[in-house]
């Protein structure tokens, strides 16, 4: 039964298709439903009476669970306010790991606090033996110089080569605010968002299900980053937009046997475990204490540079930290 939904798109109401999906067969789920904000989907409505809302929430929160094998994750994107409500629900039967607090600052809005993060709520399936890595985003510099933006207090000897690991509040994932970069879909997210939450806690070959495909964001990640997936789709639209956005998609975000996540051009999440294998890859400059200055290089710069963007690099940029064919 499983089989004939992996690595598809596959359209109808995300209540309906769970039940055709075993009980602890899937790595990872990812949900982004819609926020009950009046937001203009295609076919469906974003408008629902508070009570309603929330029992239709508690019945995919569920279903998620279920699917869930006991060493696999669960992840939920919402606005604070709905995840306030989905823990209480979820604390029951699921056991809470971090509340992740994506900055994506907005318009003032009335007299209030100006909302300026989204949230990610991670729970596992068990309270142990969850299948969990640590990773590593660069060193925040100054885009000029390439020098390091803060002083650590004289500590830059021990900092690691690539960067620091990641923290539960995300500052350096943006929204898609330019249209050009954007789908017909009211609240796509960032691929790059999707990456890192894939390469957090699953494997190569791991199973990820997004109950509200949109467009097709969890499943292009997880397919270049060698991982299979399973989509549900109301409309028709954003079934079609994924589709075509995965026909063509190759799994190429990958440096000898490691997957890593690429954004314009550099590499921006990368899993702490697999450093020893990647530094091979690297230029690191001689002495611990040159990061502060020196940028880390890919030693091999054709890894990731087609010949499409050979010319735009060597117009737009003198250097980069890495390069990728996006």
């Amino acid at each position: 039964m499983l089989k004939k939904y992996i690595n598809k798109i596959t359209m109808g109401d995300c209540l309906e298709l769970f039940k055709n999906i075993p009980d602890n067969s899937v790595d990872m789920t990812f949900a982004d439903p819609p926020f009950n904000l009046k937001k203009k989907y295609k076919s469906y409505k974003d408008s629902l009476e508070f009570k309603e809302y929330l029992n239709w929430c508690e019945q995919w929160i569920a279903e998620m669970v279920r699917v869930t094998k006991d060493t696999g994750s669960i992840f939920i994107h919402n606005i604070p306010k709905w995840l306030t409500y989905y823990t209480k629900y979820l604390n029951e039967f699921a056991y809470f790991k971090h509340w992740i607090s994506w900055e994506a600052p907005t318009a003032p809005m009335g007299k209030s606090l100006q909302p300026s993060h989204y949230g990610i709520l991670f729970y596992t399936k068990r309270p142990k033996g969850t299948k969990i890595y640590e990773l590593r985003y660069p060193h925040k510099r100054d885009r000029k110089q390439g020098f390091l933006l803060k002083d650590y207090g004289g500590k830059k000897n021990g900092l690691h080569p690539f960067g620091p690991l990641i923290a539960d509040v995300w500052t350096d994932i943006h929204r898609i605010k330019h249209n050009k970069n954007r789908d017909p879909h009211p609240c796509q997210l960032p691929i790059h968002l999707l990456d890192r939450i894939i390469l957090m806690t699953t494997d190569e070959n791991d199973i990820v299900l997004d109950p509200f495909s949109g467009t097709g964001t969890t499943a292009v990640s997880a397919k270049r980053l060698g991982r299979r997936y399973i989509g549900f789709e109301l409309d028709e639209t954003y079934k079609k937009i994924s589709e075509e956005k995965l026909k063509n998609r190759k799994e190429d975000f990958i440096i000898g046997n490691c997957r890593v996540s690429f954004y314009l051009n550099q590499i921006v999440t990368i899993r702490n475990k697999d450093w020893d294998s990647l530094s091979d890859y690297f230029i690191i400059p001689n002495q611990m204490k040159a990061i502060d200055s020196q940028k880390i290089e890919l030693k091999d710069k054709s890894f990731f540079l087609n010949k499409r963007n050979i010319t735009a690099y060597n117009r737009k940029r003198k250097k980069t930290a890495c390069f990728a064919h996006i």
